[in-house]
């Protein structure tokens, strides 16, 4: 019979900070490996911290706390398989992101992350020192090469390992999602497989941190880059893998290769799975937003039905003189669809309250948009006190688009705790909403078929804030707009670029203008989740007072 080695997978969700919640976890998954006859239990990197903890692991407070739940955690799993979690490990006078080994109540072995990643949402050069390029630990008689995240997109970690006798790669990630980030890792580890000629596990974790996503999707390879299995999207799993030494080494045995979602769906669970697991690990319930009747609120409401149920979502329409019969009716349709609460505020008697209070300061001036901006931050000062008062967060409904070129009002539409649609195109905004209408999954808690009235996706964008007021008023045509942002924003293009792609320089150049004047809103503005590489977040920093334009 041929010799096999068991590993039990923990595809979980860890929370930052959440040490005792973290470690409770990794028992649970290491019980469940121990029940299977597992070898080795593994979980992601960073699991006992939660990822990305960004500063907090630096504090020596938490490094310590680390610590002791490590020790206990060794303590508690001594009498069964090893278990392999990701931690911050303080040695010396240094922090590494770690991978320690625990075995027989201890720790048994530790790997030092080798390649520290600076870039995008990620600045582990700050935070963590370089370990070095080292070996494989034992678990029995079998020698496992763990490459960290990062150190596996490189050659030399998993060639050093390859040398210095590792039989298979486990690596363990905290990598989150961007649209296509699936096929980039495949692409890598197949690399790394080719090169050492060894089977290659790739676990990673689930669930949203703040702006991140994590997706899961962990897979194996065997030797040529075939894929052995693939384990789901999203999904917390908990996965016994098998691997059998035949004349040519281990192989892994194969198993179910679960068919990944389509991107609209992958885009959509982000932004479920953000918002709802930014409520869970914040401490909030209930959500509320203002339902306009226009595309971007109907979008935001659907997703926190399906994040958090009906029962949890508040939408709040606040018309004023300028608001349409059409946007009335289709605010309370939508609302209806989803079966969430549906509130009627209207803003005059407000509105008519602070022209008042205003009227002898602003006497001899003509209306302006200081008069339109006073409605939006009106609302959300309304809807800002219901949040107090009932306990709800607020969501803002901004889009990627509006964002970008600062088409919000700061302390007004901006206002809110979490934005589920901050990295999504005006387009993508109307492309999701037929896709959502059209589509219904298990880990949606809101209801089938067309939430979104068609009338809300056909009709024209518009603020109301003044009568016949359109969004292309003021902005080129959201097809135009988004094309030349993605080039500008997404892709770190030039005005050269959007002249090379057929737009004319100087709406280039007005679009250029708008995106660096409306940095200070952006610093200002609440978090959303990731979607793709140019998040305006973490992935996009530049300041505020900036006088460079692009001469090209």
């Amino acid at each position: 019979m041929a010799e096999r080695f068991r590993i039990t997978l923990g595809q979980l969700n860890p929370t930052v900070g959440d040490l005792a919640g973290n470690a409770a976890q990794a028992q649970a998954a290491w019980a469940a490996g121990r029940d299977a006859g597992a070898d080795l239990v593994a979980l992601p990197e960073m699991f006992i911290a939660g990822y990305n903890a960004q500063d907090l692991v630096s504090k020596p407070a938490f490094q310590r706390d680390v610590m002791t739940h490590l020790e206990a955690l060794a303590a508690d799993c001594a009498d069964g398989p090893a278990l392999a979690i990701g931690a911050p490990l303080v040695e010396g006078a240094e922090l590494f992101n770690a991978y320690v080994i625990l075995k027989g109540g201890k720790i048994a072995s530790r790997v030092l992350k080798h390649h520290l990643p600076n870039e995008t949402v990620f600045d582990e050069v700050r935070i963590f020192d370089s370990g070095p390029l080292g070996g494989p630990y034992s678990i029995g008689n079998t020698r496992i090469g763990s490459p960290i995240c990062e150190d596996a997109w490189h050659e030399d970690v998993a060639e050093t390992l390859a040398e210095t006798g590792a039989e298979f790669l486990l690596v363990p990630n905290g990598s989150p999602y961007y649209r296509g980030k699936f096929d980039t890792r495949l692409s890598h580890m197949v690399s790394r497989v080719i090169e050492t000629d060894l089977p290659l596990i790739y676990l990673n974790m689930v669930g949203g941190q703040d702006d991140q996503v994590f997706d899961g999707a962990s897979f194996g390879l065997n030797p040529g880059g075939e894929l052995a299995f693939q384990m789901p999207a999203f999904d917390e799993v908990t996965q016994h893998v098998d691997l059998e030494r035949g004349p040519d080494g281990w192989r892994i045995v194969a198993a179910e290769k679960v068919i990944h979602e389509e991107p609209y769906a992958q885009d959509y669970r982000v932004m479920v799975q953000g918002l709802r697991d930014y409520m869970r690990k914040t401490g909030f319930k209930k959500v509320l937003l203002g339902m306009s009747g226009g595309i971007d609120s109907a979008l935001v409401a659907t997703i926190a039905v399906d994040a958090l149920g009906a029962e949890n979502v508040r939408c709040v329409m606040l018309p004023s003189e300028y608001t349409s019969a059409a946007s009335l009716e289709d605010a309370e349709t939508c609302a209806k669809a989803l079966g969430a609460r549906y509130d009627y505020v209207p803003i005059k008697a407000g509105r008519d309250a602070i022209t008042q209070t205003l009227a002898p300061l602003f006497e001899g001036t003509k209306e302006d948009l200081t008069e339109e901006n006073i409605q939006s931050r009106l609302r959300g000062l309304l809807l800002m006190a219901l949040s107090n008062k009932f306990g709800e967060m607020l969501l803002t409904t901004g889009n990627k688009s509006e964002v970008a070129v600062g088409y919000a009002t700061i302390y007004g539409d901006m206002s809110g705790g979490y934005n589920p649609i901050k990295d999504l195109y005006k387009m993508r905004v109307f492309e999701t909403c037929r896709w959502r209408n059209a589509h219904h999954a298990e880990w949606m808690m809101g209801p089938a078929g067309r939430v979104i009235p068609e009338n809300i996706i056909t009709k024209a964008p518009s603020a109301e804030l003044r009568d016949d007021q359109k969004d292309s008023d003021s902005l080129p045509d959201y097809p135009e707009l988004d094309a030349m942002l993605e080039i500008l924003v997404d892709h770190d293009g030039s005005i050269a670029d959007c002249v090379a792609a057929g737009f004319d320089r100087d709406v280039a150049k007005k679009v250029e203008h708008l995106i660096y004047i409306s940095e200070y809103k952006r610093f200002q503005s609440a978090p959303g989740p990731r979607l793709t590489k140019g998040a305006f977040w973490l992935d996009r920093r530049y300041p505020i007072a900036n006088r460079w334009r692009d001469p090209s």
